[in-house]
């Protein structure tokens, strides 16, 4: 990548990280983790492992992509650094990914790369609806039922069958050019789309010809890849229980899973928020609440994995000043 465009990701993503930080309280976050104590670094800690997974999810679509080799701790380093974008981007998925594509494009090609951040981006998100939908199944097996939940849970289940049903159609027919369809019906965005399509028809057509053939012929590794990315799912709700163990012995893993399904579900909502802010708090507080958790129980979770969040921002953001010319 260009060292300007290295320099310009960077200075972005710096700016409202800072941003970010200004908004917190010190003085509570200085409490929390003193009451936290090692439980705040095992917090941190479970993220390296984390990461793996998702890194292996990527790394094995690229390998399905292209026969030229990357380097597993490199493509580490661009996995962590795309995160830290997204998470400081508004709507998401808006500096991660460019970023992912001009870094990997000197390696394997534009195409190949391109087709790699897209399905991997598919996959990432693919693997959210299923999550959701195991914990309908897990809510439905381990909490007591009223007919306000009923809806609610009726409601997530359905609008989550329908995002597997558009997925999965998105893969076997691929999805760029079906987005751009959708895209040139919009008022405000039509004319870029037809322009974009017209002049970008052919990379369009290959890149659908590659997601298509990674679920038709490369089932493998399509499974492996949704597997990875559900499994970090559900691992990550570790991150919840060691914060509830503080104030909690008692605190169930189960329960952890609902927490995190339900707190991811209501910021994605909200997805055009930078660090999802409010959004995350929100869930956490409702999400503690439906499960009979105190007020105070929600805000401490909130304020620790804010605070984790943060830390793997500026992680991520470092890393992209200590990428080598390729």
């Amino acid at each position: 990548m260009k060292k300007k465009y290295q320099n310009g990701f960077f200075l972005f993503g710096l700016g409202v990280l800072a941003l970010m930080v200004t908004r917190l309280d010190f003085q509570e976050v200085c409490t929390g983790v003193q009451r936290a104590g090692y439980w705040f670094f095992a917090v941190v800690a479970i993220w390296f492992f984390l990461y793996l997974l998702n890194t292996s999810a990527w790394y094995i679509i690229i390998r399905s992509l292209s026969p030229k080799k990357v380097s597993f701790w490199w493509l580490y380093k661009i996995t962590v650094s795309g995160f830290a974008l997204n998470y400081a981007t508004p709507g998401g998925l808006m500096g991660g990914e460019p970023y992912r594509v001009m870094s990997l494009s000197p390696v394997i090609g534009t195409a190949s790369a391109s087709s790699s951040v897209i399905l991997y981006a598919m996959t990432h998100i693919f693997s959210h609806f299923w999550f959701w939908l195991l914990a309908v199944v897990l809510y439905l097996l381990t909490q007591p039922l009223n007919i306000g939940i009923g809806i609610m849970l009726t409601a997530v289940s359905t609008f989550c069958l329908l995002a597997i049903w558009f997925f999965l159609k998105g893969y076997k027919k691929g999805i760029a050019v079906r987005c751009l369809s959708l895209l040139s019906r919009f008022p405000m965005v039509k004319r870029w789309a037809k322009g974009f399509f017209e002049s970008h028809e052919e990379q369009l057509n290959a890149i659908d010809r590659q997601i298509a053939a990674l679920h038709n012929q490369n089932r493998r590794t399509f499974i492996s890849a949704v597997a990875l990315e559900l499994l970090c799912r559900v691992l990550s709700a570790f991150e919840i229980f060691f914060i509830l163990l503080v104030i909690l012995p008692s605190a169930s893993y189960l329960d952890c899973i609902l927490i995190l399904a339900f707190t991811s579900l209501i910021a994605n909502m909200l997805f055009f928020m930078p660090l999802q802010l409010g959004g995350r708090e929100g869930g956490f507080l409702m999400s503690a609440k439906g499960l009979s958790l105190s007020f105070g129980a929600g805000i401490f979770v909130a304020l620790l994995v804010r605070l984790r969040e943060l830390i793997w921002t500026a992680i991520g953001l470092l890393l992209i000043k200590f990428d080598k010319k390729r």
